[in-house]
């Protein structure tokens, strides 16, 4: 009897084991999945960590050392410059920092309109169908044959002075939504003949009501897949544009670190230290982000999908 009172009174309480249940049950799911789902967990990795470099680095750093003329030019890495400096005097550890977030403020930038301007004529189009549905598919099919940089190049071009970050965005978020308008508008075909569909229709449910409350939210981890990928895509495009010489020639952003690199022969003048730590974030940025795609394509994608 003494051992049965002792052995209920040392137990936790119902409640406790619950919240340990659930505790363990929620980490121990996460962790299975995280294994069965490397590439989302490298993505996210490498997009928190050269995120945490920027903010740490704005925080602890002296970011001005940026500007041309800050610091004494063409000095080797250090413990005082970390990344040496370039030509122009400018300390590259802090242009790295400041030209983290300057890229992918523009490919988020670019990513987000272009995706929101595909997503409206995709669902649309696809929906209503009729003439609408033919002049989008037309000027969609015409649009992703013609060469997008050399449209791009053109458009840059025609902007007249230096562009800023977010005028770069909208040049490249010009063409962006031709894509995301294509692929979604195929996934919205296919959920225009689904039963739930044709019930919320036939229950008098009108078109805006079953976009947004059927079919959108039935589209939401495809449309976050697609969204990493035209942030790649938008990238990609500006570093692009930026090593041509067309982007914002007063922001440190990659691609136009990139640019100044090869306007001044850095590889040919044996400084390493320029072209070096540019290209790193390049292939960094990459890396996280089709790795985040992919791994947002085994969440999105049924066919691929598998359960924790």
């Amino acid at each position: 009897m003494t051992a049965e009172v002792t052995v209920a009174e040392s137990a936790p309480p119902a409640s406790a084991r619950r919240v340990v249940d659930l505790t363990g049950g929620w980490a121990g799911s996460a962790l299975r999945y995280a294994r069965r789902n490397p590439s989302l967990v490298v993505g996210i990795v490498l997009l928190v960590s050269l995120m945490l470099f920027s903010a740490i680095g704005m925080v602890t750093y002296d970011t001005s050392r940026a500007r041309p003329l800050s610091v004494p030019a063409s000095l080797t890495p250090s413990g005082q410059y970390p990344f040496g400096s370039d030509n122009q005097g400018r300390d590259l550890f802090a242009v790295i920092i400041l030209g983290v977030p300057l890229t992918l403020r523009i490919g988020l930038l670019a990513g987000f309109i272009g995706l929101g301007i595909g997503t409206v004529l995709a669902f649309v189009s696809a929906y209503y169908g009729g003439v609408l549905d033919v002049v989008v598919r037309g000027v969609v099919d015409v649009g992703l044959t013609v060469p997008s940089l050399l449209v791009l190049v053109i458009v840059a071009v025609m902007v007249r002075g230096s562009l800023t970050v977010d005028q770069m965005a909208l040049v490249i978020a010009s063409l962006a939504w031709l894509w995301p308008t294509r692929t979604i508008r195929a996934q919205v075909l296919t959920m225009r003949g689904r039963a739930y569909v044709e019930v919320a229709r036939l229950s008098g449910m009108s078109g805006a009501g079953v976009i947004f409350k059927e079919m959108l939210p039935n589209l939401l981890p495809y449309l976050g897949a697609s969204l990493v990928s035209a942030t790649a895509s938008a990238v990609l495009a500006s570093v692009g544009l930026e090593a041509l010489g067309l982007g914002p020639l007063e922001s440190p952003t990659i691609g136009m670190t990139i640019y100044w690199v090869i306007y001044n022969s850095a590889l040919l003048h044996g400084m390493w230290w320029w072209f070096t730590p540019p290209l790193v974030v390049v292939i960094i940025l990459f890396l996280g982000l089709f790795s985040l795609s992919a791994g947002l394509d085994e969440v999105a994608n049924p066919r691929v999908r598998r359960s924790v």
